[in-house]
C-alpha cells in the first residue's frame, strides 16, 4: 500500500515526462475522482494509504491521461460556470473561453419566454447553461454528430430539462421545424482554420474534427450560420469565434442585418460576436 501523497508525487513527475502541462493538478484531479475526494481534502490525506484497488483504478486513468486523451473524458465531467457537465469521448470538451459566450448571451437575453436555438450543441453547455439560468426559456440544442447529441441528452436528463430542450441532428439550423419562431440562435462553431489543426496541442488532435475545422480561413460555417440566422432569429445572434476573426465576423454580421457588439473572453482576446436584428 502506497500513502497518498507519495502516488500524487509519482504521478506528477510521470506526467511532466510526457509533457502535460498542467502535471500537477492533472494528477490532484484524477487522485481526487477515484477516491471522491476534492482538492483540499486531497491534501488533507497525504498520509492516507491507498488500497491496491484505489491503486489500479487510479492508474488506468492516468494511463489514458498520460496518452494526451482530454481530462475531462478521463474524468467524464466537466465544471462549466456554474454546473458540472458530463462530458463523453468523441465530444468538445467544454473551455473557458465558451463562459463568455453564455455570460453575454445572458446579458442580452431577458426572463421572457423565448425560443433559443444552440448550434452545434456538443455537450450541451451552452445551451443547458442559458436555459438553467432562464426559466422561461425554451431551447432546440442542434448538432450533426450522434455522440455530441447523446452527450446533450445525458446532461438534459442530469438537470431535468427535458420538458424544455429538444435535442435534434441537424445542419445549422435545419432541425428547427419552419413554422417555429426563434427569438436567439447561439453557437460555438467551427472555427480553426484547416491548415492550423496539425500545430494544436495533443489533447485536441483527438477531439472532434467536426467541432474545430471551420474550412480554409475558419469561417465557412460561421458564413451559412450568419445567413440563416438572418432569416430565422427575430432577436439576434451569438457567437464564439477565434483569435482574429471577430472584425470578419462583426462585418459579415452587419452586412446580413444585425448590429453588433464584441466582447474579449478573460484573456483578452475579442472572443465572442454579438448581433441584434435591426428593425426593418
Amino acid at each position: 500500500m502506497k500513502p497518498l501523497g507519495e502516488v500524487l508525487t509519482s504521478t506528477s513527475e510521470w506526467f511532466r515526462g510526457r509533457g502535460i502541462p498542467s502535471a500537477r493538478l492533472d494528477a490532484e484531479l484524477i487522485v481526487g475522482h477515484v477516491l471522491g475526494l476534492d482538492r483540499v481534502k486531497v491534501y488533507l490525506n497525504f498520509d492516507r494509504p491507498l488500497s491496491d484497488e484505489e491503486l489500479e483504478r487510479i492508474r488506468v486513468l492516468v494511463r489514458r491521461r498520460g496518452a494526451r486523451e482530454p481530462l475531462a473524458w478521463v474524468l467524464g465531467e466537466k465544471d462549466f460556470l456554474d454546473h458540472t457537465f458530463l462530458v463523453h469521448p468523441h465530444t468538445l470538451v467544454p473551455r473557458p473561453d465558451t463562459e463568455t459566450l453564455v455570460e453575454r448571451a445572458l446579458a442580452w437575453i431577458d426572463t421572457s419566454p423565448c425560443f433559443v436555438a444552440d448550434v452545434g450543441c456538443g455537450t450541451g453547455c451552452v445551451g443547458l447553461s442559458l436555459a438553467l439560468a432562464r426559466p422561461e426559456l425554451r431551447l432546440y440544442a442542434l448538432d450533426r454528430s450522434e455522440a455530441a447529441l447523446a452527450n446533450t441528452r445525458a446532461n438534459v436528463e442530469r438537470f431535468g430539462l427535458g420538458a424544455r430542450v429538444a435535442v435534434r441532428p441537424s445542419d445549422l439550423l435545419s432541425g428547427v421545424p419552419a413554422a417555429r419562431p426563434l427569438d436567439w440562435v447561439v453557437s460555438n462553431p467551427p472555427y480553426i482554420p484547416a491548415g492550423e489543426i496539425a500545430g494544436l496541442a495533443p489533447e485536441l488532435h483527438v477531439e472532434p474534427r467536426l467541432a474545430l475545422d471551420g474550412g480554409p480561413d475558419g469561417l465557412d460555417t460561421i458564413r451559412r450560420l450568419v445567413d440563416e440566422a438572418a432569416s430565422r432569429a427575430r432577436q439576434g445572434l451569438l457567437l464564439e469565434v477565434g483569435r482574429g476573426q471577430s472584425g470578419l465576423v462583426a462585418g459579415l454580421m452587419e452586412a446580413a442585418g444585425f448590429t453588433t457588439e464584441v466582447w474579449p473572453d478573460l484573456a483578452g482576446t475579442p472572443r465572442v460576436v454579438g448581433g441584434r436584428k435591426r428593425a426593418t
